[in-house]
């Protein structure tokens, strides 16, 4: 994953825990540098490295920490000078979410390297549909949820998800349903 990805899991944990929780979990997590570089690429390792001794550290589950990562995410990236591409890709939940691979798509051509999920609407209603979520990384799924959590404080909703369909339960993807 891109330095990106692991700037913004430095910064949740300095923003809610403090500067020493993050120093500890860098130590135990056995990661030297002093930073990372945005635009850099790092093993997926690290990352799920930094992930698994961050719930240690704090006493926290997966669960949790990923789903409060992926809403953090969303104001990380929008601060780190993605805001504009964010807003236009949509004016509310269903056009962004709609539009999440498009914006994956253009993301591409600045990291070439990454890795980007895949993204699929369908069944949309007037106040729900069906989001599927394909990825070639496992253990992901409690951050897309906090993201589309994110989105509904974004697009001033409130919004319900609901996992239907675990690819960690055998399922060929995620799929969940998004209510508003």
């Amino acid at each position: 994953m891109y330095g990106l990805v692991n700037k913004a899991i430095e910064g949740l944990v300095k923003k809610e825990f403090g500067e020493d929780k993050w120093l500890e979990i860098k130590e135990k997590a056995h990661f030297k540098d002093h930073g990372f570089i945005s635009m850099k690429p790092y093993p997926d390792s690290l990352t799920y490295s930094l992930v698994g001794t961050a719930c240690e550290v704090l006493n926290m589950n997966s669960k949790d920490l990923l789903e409060a990562f992926g809403e953090h995410w969303l104001l990380y990236t929008s601060q780190e000078g993605y805001g504009e591409m964010m807003n236009s890709a949509g004016n509310s939940l269903p056009e962004f979410l709609n539009n999440l691979n498009m914006m994956h798509f253009r993301l591409g051509q600045i990291m070439p390297e990454m890795i980007m999920p895949k993204f699929e609407v369908s069944e949309l209603q007037e106040s729900s549909l069906l989001l599927h979520y394909k990825s070639e990384r496992d253990g992901l799924t409690d951050m897309v949820t906090g993201i589309i959590r994110g989105l509904g404080k974004r697009f001033e909703c409130n919004c319900k998800i609901e996992l239907i369909s675990a690819k960690s339960k055998g399922d060929n993807h995620d799929i969940f349903k998004v209510s508003w």
